[in-house]
């Protein structure tokens, strides 16, 4: 029991974190990024993700992984289920980066700023709306991990 106890403050930790992050970039650099000309952007975009790029992934897995130990460890019947689908939601912030955000990423830093391909497709507005939804579930998660921690026993 002690060990889920320290567990459970480290799982909150890491899905507060990472929610945390996820809303600071949604409600203040986002719109930035979005009022900066394309050059600026593809510079300071490159510049921000050096080192989200290579913690966030480490943290939201490490949540996942804790969040399942917790729910097949707790003796709790009313945590189970929250530390369950804290980690479903976990994993979709990991889909999600991986599947849509980091592809954006990869796109924008291959663009050499100083000379604009004429065919860039400017993805700021699709980053975002990708992004929100990852916010999104970071915060589901995070409060279904806190109500689990909250209740157990």
């Amino acid at each position: 029991m002690v060990l889920l106890q320290v567990l459970s403050v480290a799982v909150i930790l890491g899905t507060g974190i990472v929610a945390g992050v996820l809303f600071a970039v949604a409600i203040s650099v986002m719109p930035a990024l979005i009022a900066m000309p394309v050059d600026r952007y593809i510079t300071t975009h490159r510049l921000l993700g050096r080192r989200y790029d290579h913690i966030m992934p480490y943290i939201v897995t490490t949540s996942v992984a804790v969040d399942i130990f917790a729910a097949v460890r707790t003796e709790s019947t009313a945590s189970r289920p929250l530390f369950a689908l804290a980690a479903v939601f976990m994993v979709g912030v990991a889909v999600v980066s991986q599947t849509r955000n980091v592809p954006i990423n990869n796109r924008v830093k291959s663009q050499d700023e100083n000379n604009i391909s004429p065919d860039f497709q400017d993805p700021r507005l699709q980053w975002r709306n990708w992004h929100a939804v990852r916010t999104t579930f970071a915060i589901v998660a995070l409060v279904l991990t806190a109500a689990a921690v909250a209740v157990l026993r």
